[in-house]
């Protein structure tokens, strides 16, 4: 019988939507559609497609409510609820209202209210159970925000959300979900598990026996920081620091790059050493041929080294070729000559042979002035420090890459696009928060890190009560 009795409840639940949904229809096609039709109208599709952006919230949003009461009906209004601090069983006090906003419009929420005198907590046992975001705009809404708000201005991201969904939401909401949600954002969920590195690993192997190349790179971009100052105060003058970062990409098929790992932050060399450690162990390392690639900096290859210890280390070809045309423009000017012994350097390198490169540095290349030979000597230098770094040819034959192109574009694609824009300047927490939120999208893992941030976010009614 209690079965029946369900069903019963069930199909009329199911009636009472179809005619209020019916009924919100009709009045939208009264209000919406019927002139077009008196008046003879001719729209353009764009122009339907545009009055439907603009009026659709009408009937979607309450709809949406209404289905959502109906479905959470045991939820939104029981008798009897437990507190959540102590257990204690509580008899309802009042039915409240939240207004929400989702991305098919407006509704209103009438749920259950309770109250622990012992813990002085009040809450609504319905917000957890409908997954009730703390803010008036729900989280399919702040999820979009964010995303936006990755991609471009603060203003402009509200203002593009606006015109795409016909929601206001305001540059200052866009603002405060990004960073809320960048809080969230941690090492662990915005770089891949071990299983999602693991299957990437057999996409790039393929068809081929051979084990992928994996390469790890990493460097510093300069970020321009402001200090910290309440609104509409005076900052002082901005500066810039380094974001540290490093990028993990696996060479696939038809030299494919697939992405594995990136992550950027402001931070000292043991905050990006702790973070690349992190991440290592997580990849199988068995399973790849790893390339290590960096420009000459010391501290990037105590950092890869320590962390991959078993990586073949590569010195950016390019970058050690910016120091050689900067000896010949020195020694040689503006010339032929220096072209042509630049060209001339490069190809020794190119074939690994160090030594007889140093030997031509110091007796074949007398300086023309005390420029000239500083600059020679720190060539020198560069070559003998990175010497074991130094086999291009040897590598590319073997397939592995030369150049740290891949840190670059990462360094473009998830710093600068976003963080350098004309006369942007961040505050160090807020520049992070941004960063996380561009990997997290970067390494296709922002589905995950917003998971964590919902979970995490309290019932808007679910307060203790100070009194």
């Amino acid at each position: 019988m209690q079965s029946v009795a369900v069903l019963h409840s069930t199909q009329d639940d199911l009636e009472g939507f179809r005619q209020m949904f019916h009924d919100k229809v009709d009045r939208w096609i009264d209000e919406q559609v019927a002139p077009l039709f008196q008046e003879g109208q001719r729209p353009t599709l764009r122009e339907l497609s545009e009055m439907f952006q603009a009026t659709r919230s009408k009937f979607l949003g309450p709809g949406l409510v209404e289905l959502a009461q109906r479905l959470h009906a045991g939820d939104l209004d029981p008798d009897v609820a437990q507190c959540p601090g102590c257990g204690k069983s509580l008899p309802r006090k009042r039915l409240s209202t939240k207004e929400v906003s989702t991305l098919q419009g407006k509704g209103t929420l009438a749920r259950g209210y309770f109250y622990c005198p012992d813990c002085r907590q009040g809450f609504h046992p319905a917000d957890a159970a409908l997954g009730v975001a703390p803010q008036r705009h729900q989280f399919d809404i702040q999820a979009h925000a964010a995303g936006l708000a990755a991609e471009m201005p603060f203003a402009t991201s509200a203002e593009w959300f606006t015109r795409l969904t016909g929601i206001g939401i305001g540059n200052h909401f866009s603002h405060e979900t990004l960073l809320a949600v960048g809080k969230m954002a941690s090492l662990e969920l915005v770089t891949p598990d071990q299983e999602t590195i693991e299957r990437k690993i057999a996409e790039a192997r393929g068809a081929s026996e051979d084990k992928p190349i994996l390469v790890v790179t990493a460097d510093g971009a300069n970020m321009p920081l402001r200090p910290r100052a309440p609104r509409k105060a005076k900052r002082g003058e901005g500066d810039y620091k380094d974001a540290k970062g490093f990028r993990l990409f696996l060479i696939g098929p038809g030299d494919r790059l697939l992405q594995l790992a990136s992550w950027h932050q402001v931070q000292d060399k043991a905050g990006l050493q702790e973070a690349l450690a992190f991440v290592a162990q997580r990849v199988p390392v068995e399973q790849v041929h790893i390339a290590l690639l960096a420009d000459g900096a010391p501290y990037l290859w105590d950092v890869l080294t320590t962390c991959f210890p078993t990586g073949r280390p590569i010195l950016d070809y390019y970058h050690c070729a910016q120091h050689i045309h900067a000896v010949a423009r020195i020694q040689y000017g503006e010339s032929l000559l220096a072209r042509q012994w630049a060209e001339a350097m490069k190809t020794r390198i190119w074939l690994g042979k160090v030594k007889g490169a140093v030997h031509h540095l110091r007796h074949g290349v007398p300086p023309r002035n005390l420029k000239a030979a500083d600059e020679i000597r720190k060539l020198i230098n560069y070559l003998l420090a990175n010497a074991e770094r130094i086999n291009y040819e040897v590598n590319r034959q073997e397939g592995y890459p030369t150049g740290s192109g891949g840190m670059e574009s990462a360094h473009k694609a998830i710093c600068h696009t976003r963080i350098k824009r004309s006369g942007a300047w961040w505050v160090e927490e807020s520049c992070n928060e941004m960063l996380r939120i561009r990997c997290a999208i970067y390494n296709e893992t922002f589905d995950r890190v917003f998971e964590h941030y919902m979970a995490t976010q309290r019932p808007s009614a679910l307060r203790l009560e100070n009194k």
